[in-house]
């Protein structure tokens, strides 16, 4: 283990002077001097002092001078309250010089704008871009980069400097446990502005200058209903470190959605929902299994303080190999109406007149909504519901308007709140007081804030955005399928009411969030064999991001690099050739920790085999199939993909079947007929027969592994078939040729006979 004294020194920013950083080293000084030194101390049990008594004496008998003990306690404090001082004013200054850059920086857009309407572009940007301008315009998206990545800078220089305090205030309190103050300091390092500080302003304002240049307000709605779409969401956790990286990776493609707030403009917006569920936990139930038809009905408001309005809505699960999507339905509510719905008092008959008589509103969507109401007033009476659980996290939305391409939103400071165990007052409070203090068992804090990706793709956007897929591969996100708040906080904080639990919950990274809030009887013991429960970590070792409570990976890569173990690696390739392949995650913010041989090893690994004759042949012997690597939790597999499976090995053996006994037939009359190409025929057929029985065997044995392993990519061999047809094209095209020259040469011998 690397000591930090030397991190703090590696990781230090060139822009930055050295005496900028806390002086870590002098105060790891001062507390060996004074853990070092047996200083007597006054007894604290006399509670009289005399004004003309001599002051206590050393074992020597001479009275407790400054020179006894130079260095005191009160020195470490002191010191530490200097680098306290020096880390905040350093701070401030750097983020108001990158405040008044970024003004700058919008006046200069502005000037853009107005010179691109003047042109006839409307005050579009890119629109009446010309090769003067279009250098300009280029030239302030570098110095926004540059911006961006300073404050990543300044982000990386805070976070080392408050682990720094961290470590010597846990290294004083090992030494001096008499004088403990690791938790005085922790708790006033969060006061001050320099941790507490919100520079959401900051990203706001850069998204706003990435959308002007992009031309974002451009954007024409999508009004072609019929186009088919592909649909996907996968959801990440990402460390708090590399929440600001990941913002700006997103942000130089997508605007963020505004956020109104007391203070302005906001990057994010607090989100509560409260999740219903019954006694035996049906709904939570249904949605871990995900049973078809599963449903989870929530209360959802967003801002702080009171909800004033509150969406009501049901999530129903639906198997995607069925044909049919899950869905998300809601309706508004005022805060007033919430106990009429939950009681089923609500005066529907009077809603649908209000809506009906609306401008624009038809008589299908006012039926529509009818049945949703009825539905969800329905099954809260016949399951039962009662609020059981309440996520809350801030979220910032990232969407181009007008187009569903890629949406993607951000939830940190997430946390889960029981809401069971308080006076509901028959219905009328159905979340908790707010003003009340929460227990540890009433309340768990998700280490790592969750990405959720949305993509909806369709014609000529079959694919996703180049950017998209190198954020993905960035090792800055960790995919978890299917993660769910309100299962992952009904598993916490309600462990004696669920008969299972999601598969996530042996990571290592959210072990002690989870043993803090009393969780721990879901947990494996630390002193497991495996490490991981029962269940599906028992059979896949690649769902865990972060490993589990035996094998910790806590420094591990993102998705890419997390699972690069799943490849066989080998191969002499140069580091310089494939560089780019491993520099993925480098090209959003400077400073990245990767070293040479984890370069080495990412530019080696994928596609190695491939020029060997066995990985040429077989794909299921090398890395050709392994574009895209395996995520780290488990992708679901439709039912049909097995039997589809099945299928295509019995195809390829009634191929091999029919082969051969063609060339045993053949075989058969050429011993009649005496025919020697008869009979080579037949003995070429029969090789070919037996290769395809073998290559299906393999190609199933292959498929069945990615089944097994849950790894997305290409399962299709593009090779194989090409290989056994051309040998079968082959011996065809020679047989052909040899049987023309056996025509020609009996013509010839019936042209000389007669």
């Amino acid at each position: 283990m690397v000591k930090f004294g030397l991190r703090l020194a590696e990781n230090r920013a060139s822009e930055y002077p050295p005496d900028s950083y806390m002086d870590y080293d002098k105060l790891k000084e001062i507390i060996k001097e004074v853990a070092g030194k047996k200083l007597a101390r006054v007894d604290s049990t006399t509670r009289e002092v005399s004004l003309t008594a001599p002051p206590p004496t050393n074992a020597a008998g001479r009275q407790l001078t400054s020179d006894d003990s130079p260095i005191t306690e009160e020195d470490f404090y002191a010191c530490i309250d200097a680098q306290l001082v020096k880390v905040e004013a350093f701070t401030l200054k750097q983020v108001t010089e990158l405040r008044s850059n970024i003004s700058s920086l919008e006046k200069e857009v502005n000037a853009a704008s107005s010179a691109a309407a003047g042109a006839g572009g409307g005050g579009s940007i890119s629109s009446a871009l010309n090769k003067e301008n279009e250098a300009e315009v280029e030239r302030v998206r570098e110095k926004a980069d540059m911006v961006a990545k300073s404050f990543l800078v300044l982000e990386k220089y805070v976070n080392i400097n408050f682990m720094g305090f961290h470590k010597i205030l846990k290294k004083h309190d090992k030494n001096s446990p008499s004088h403990a103050c690791k938790q005085f300091y922790i708790n006033r390092m969060h006061n001050q502005a320099w941790v507490r500080g919100d520079y959401s302003d900051v990203v706001v304002r850069l998204s706003a200058i990435y959308s002007a240049l992009r031309n974002d307000h451009a954007a024409e709605e999508n009004v072609d209903a019929s186009q088919s779409f592909s649909r996907s969401t996968t959801k990440y956790w990402v460390r708090t470190e590399d929440v600001s990286k990941v913002k700006y990776a997103i942000l130089k493609h997508l605007p963020v959605f505004l956020q109104k707030t007391s203070t302005g403009d906001s990057d994010s917006q607090l989100t509560n929902s409260v999740y219903f569920d019954n006694d035996q936990l049906e709904l939570y139930h249904g949605r871990l299994d995900k049973s078809p038809g599963a449903i989870a009905f929530r209360l959802r408001w967003y801002g702080s303080g009171d909800p004033q309005l509150v969406f009501v809505e049901r999530k129903t699960h639906r198997d995607t190999w069925t044909g049919e999507a899950s869905v998300k339905e809601r309706f508004i509510v005022d805060k007033s109406e919430v106990k009429p719905v939950l009681d089923d008092n609500y005066s529907i008959a009077q809603k649908r007149e209000k809506m009906a008589s609306k401008k624009g509103v038809t008589l299908a969507e006012v039926e529509d909504w009818e049945t949703l109401v009825r539905e969800m007033i329905q099954v809260v009476q016949s399951k039962q519901l009662v609020p059981t659980m309440r996520t809350q996290y801030m979220r910032t939305a990232f969407q181009i308007p007008f187009d569903a391409t890629v949406r993607i939103s951000l939830d940190t400071n997430l946390c889960m709140i029981s809401e069971r165990g308080y006076d509901t007052q028959g219905g009328a409070k159905w979340f908790r007081d707010p003003e009340k203090p929460l227990a540890d068992n009433e309340i768990t804090r998700f280490p790592h804030a969750v990405l959720e990706v949305k993509l909806e793709l369709g014609g000529a956007n079959a694919e996703p955005p180049q950017w998209v897929t190198d954020l993905q591969n960035s090792g800055m996100l960790y995919e978890v399928h299917k993660f769910s708040k309100f299962i992952h906080g009904c598993a916490t904080l309600l462990p004696e009411y669920v008969r299972s639990v999601p598969y996530w919950v042996d990571d290592a990274s959210i072990r002690d969030s989870i043993l803090r809030s009393g969780g721990g009887r879901i947990l494996v013991k630390s002193n497991s064999e495996t490490g991981v429960g029962p269940g599906a970590n028992e059979i896949y070792n690649h769902l865990l991001p972060f490993g589990n409570v035996k094998t910790p990976q806590l420094d591990a890569k993102g998705r890419t690099a997390n699972t690069m173990a799943l490849i066989d690696g080998g191969g002499d390739k140069s580091p310089e050739k494939d560089a780019p392949l491993a520099a993925t995650g480098d090209q959003y913010f400077a400073g990245a920790d990767e070293t040479d041989e984890e370069i080495v090893f990412n530019a080696t690994v994928q596609g190695c085999c491939e020029d060997t004759c066995a990985g040429w042949l077989f794909p299921f012997c090398s890395g050709y199939n392994e574009d895209v690597l395996a995520p780290t939790s488990v992708q679901k597999i439709e039912p049909k993909i097995f039997f589809a499976n099945e299928r295509t090995f019995l195809h390829w053996l009634h191929a091999g079947v029919t082969l051969y006994t063609i060339a045993a037939g053949i075989l058969a009359f050429a011993s009649d007929t005496h025919s020697v190409s008869a009979h080579w025929y037949a003995m070429a057929l029969l090789p070919i027969s037996l290769g395809f029985c073998l290559y299906a065997l393999h190609l199933f044995l292959w498929r069945a592994e990615k089944i097994k392993t849950r790894i997305p990519g290409r399962w299709d061999d593009s090779r194989g078939p090409l290989i056994l047809g051309a040998i079968l094209a082959g011996v065809l095209f020679i047989n052909f040729v040899l049987k023309c020259r056996e025509i020609r040469k009996y013509n010839y011998m019936m042209a000389h006979e007669l």
